[in-house]
């Protein structure tokens, strides 16, 4: 029989790694180490690192946007109409009429401001920026985005139209399309306040701490995908196939930017109607509530909630701050120094930070 060397043996032992097991501590008989392997759990640690990192709700909303945008770009393309509706949708959303607006409104705030600031504040600079992409990209996106809802409604509801409209005059039908789709924006701006995955890409626009017209074009572009799908609702119930005026489009466009405007405008008695900037402001006030005139254009649905609070005469002033209370989203206005592309890929990309804090 082979002798046994007993001090070669304990050393031997002595030598293996060793494993926790409950309180005690066991010698690993595996002594077999794969570089691979190692590199593979680094690997899967990481990612899961990073997926905990991730707010889950966001990128299920960015799949669904970018399901809706192919969709329609397949069906445009199908259909040889892809090119014309993107141009046509610049010319309605972005186009002279709308930058002309832009214009007169951003001179009006230099005549008869709420707050004195200059031509190229931070804020200015920052929605100007945003502007710019929504010009560029995001009037074709929200049109796409109308486009796939439409489709989407006509192909699995067609019980949907309302068949007794065809036989009413366009002027009406129209007139009825409009205000029910103001209504409908009204029912997604209670959500986006509501909810928590929804306010994560709408407090960006609630951020601004300068308001001007330009805080229009301040969103997300996750945010535009609940309401262009509630608001094609009533064009496939009312309109059927027929298309709505693009320079109808262009007037409701204006008549929502106005309202972000840096003037104490109240609009006298019209101001019972439309949304007005003294109205608007108190919604964007970083002292008041925020879930109370919420209204796109039309003040009535505030009224029938019994969310609506309008200004007393001549109470637009300095003092009505606008912003989130404690920064929860990147402002330009916090940084030492001007940054405008760093803090504009921060507010774009922060809604799918599980860290951040809203």
């Amino acid at each position: 029989m082979a002798q046994v060397d007993a001090a070669g043996l304990r050393t031997e032992w002595a030598s293996r790694p060793k494993v926790a097991i409950g309180n005690r501590l066991r010698y690993d008989t595996d002594v077999t180490h794969s570089p691979l392997k190692d590199r593979l759990e680094m690997a899967g640690r990481s990612a899961e690192s990073m997926i905990r990192k991730l707010y889950l709700p966001s990128l299920l909303l960015a799949g669904v946007t970018a399901g809706f945008v192919v969709a329609a770009v397949t069906s445009l393309r199908r259909a040889g109409a892809l090119n014309a509706v993107i141009a046509g949708s610049r010319s309605e959303l972005a186009g002279p009429a709308v930058i002309g607006f832009v214009l007169v409104v951003f001179t009006c705030e230099r005549i008869w401001p709420v707050e004195r600031r200059k031509v190229l504040a931070r804020g200015h600079l920052q929605d100007a920026c945003f502007f710019l992409l929504f010009a560029t990209v995001m009037a074709p996106f929200v049109t796409l985005l109308g486009v796939a809802s439409a489709e989407l409604f006509h192909r699995y509801t067609p019980w949907m139209s309302l068949s007794f409209a065809a036989r009413w005059p366009l002027w009406l039908v129209v007139g009825v399309t409009l205000v029910a789709m103001d209504g409908c924006n009204w029912l997604t701006h209670l959500a986006d306040h509501r909810f928590a995955a929804l306010w994560r890409v709408h407090a960006l626009h609630h951020s601004q701490e300068e308001l001007s017209v330009l805080t229009t074009f301040r969103v997300h572009p996750l945010v535009h995908t609940a309401s262009f799908l509630v608001a094609t609702v009533p064009v496939v119930a009312m309109m059927g196939g027929r298309p709505i005026a693009p320079g109808l489009i262009t007037l409701y466009l204006c008549l929502g930017a106005m309202p972000h405007a840096n003037v104490s405008w109240s609009f006298g008695p019209l101001g019972k109607i439309l949304v007005s900037p003294a109205y608007h402001r108190i919604h964007h006030s970083i002292d008041g509530p925020v879930d109370v005139n919420l209204g796109i254009v039309f003040v009535f649905w505030d009224v029938l909630a019994g969310r609506a609070m309008f200004p007393e005469r001549g109470s637009a002033r300095p003092s009505w701050r606008t912003g989130l209370a404690g920064r929860p989203v990147a402002v330009e206005q916090a940084a030492t120094r001007s940054r405008v592309a760093g803090v504009f890929a921060r507010q774009l990309l922060e809604p799918f930070d599980a860290r951040a804090h809203y």
